[in-house]
């Protein structure tokens, strides 16, 4: 598959960690894909965690985005909370990219990434809901049986802060893909159609 004209605009990055920290999504990123395809390192995207002004790191992001005519397809997770991105719960659902605080049960989820939970950021720059939402396409992967009660409440819960990734139920042009035990408990409900 030929990458060189794709373009890679990507959810979120730790605050405070360089692009070269190995813990950093810019060193994932190029460790786990960039790396091992031919995409142009000028067409890989992700905010900068180390910049000083929030706000202005955020305006660019938007801006970038913009000028590229916005997400194709838009590759997401589900935490554990229910967010997407750095999405967490009660947040607005219109926000663009801002600076989140992340929740203690996001920080203790990562902790597995890092050498111990005191080396995790307390905060990420992420994109919002409001731009996640304005991709035209959405694909939301989920593995886990740890993540099937939350999955349920995403897909079949009411649309809800509570739970970020109920607003995906809005959009036009989402695919779900999950394994087996993230589906386990909306199966077992019987919310699932046998394919």
């Amino acid at each position: 598959v030929d990458f060189s004209g794709v373009r890679s605009v990507n959810l979120d990055e730790y605050c405070g960690l360089s692009a070269e920290d190995p813990n950093s999504y810019h060193c994932y990123m190029k460790e786990n894909l960039f790396g091992r395809i031919n995409i142009r390192p000028e067409n890989t995207h992700i905010p900068d965690g180390t910049a000083r002004d929030a706000e202005r790191e955020c305006r660019r992001y938007d801006g970038l985005i913009e000028s590229l005519g916005g997400i194709d397809l838009q590759l997401l997770g589900l935490g554990v909370t229910g967010h997407i991105g750095f999405n967490e719960p009660n947040d607005f659902f219109d926000r663009r990219t801002h600076r989140v605080r992340l929740s203690e049960r996001t920080i203790a989820a990562n902790a597995r990434l890092f050498r111990s939970i005191d080396e995790v950021p307390r905060s990420a720059f992420t994109m919002g809901i409001g731009a996640i939402m304005r991709a035209k396409k959405v694909l939301l992967v989920v593995s886990g049986k740890h993540k099937a009660a939350v999955l349920k409440e995403a897909l079949f819960g009411p649309v809800t802060p509570k739970v970020p990734a109920s607003i995906l139920q809005f959009h036009p042009d989402v695919t779900v893909a999950a394994d087996e035990d993230a589906l386990s408990e909306s199966r077992s409900a019987g919310l699932l159609n046998e394919c």
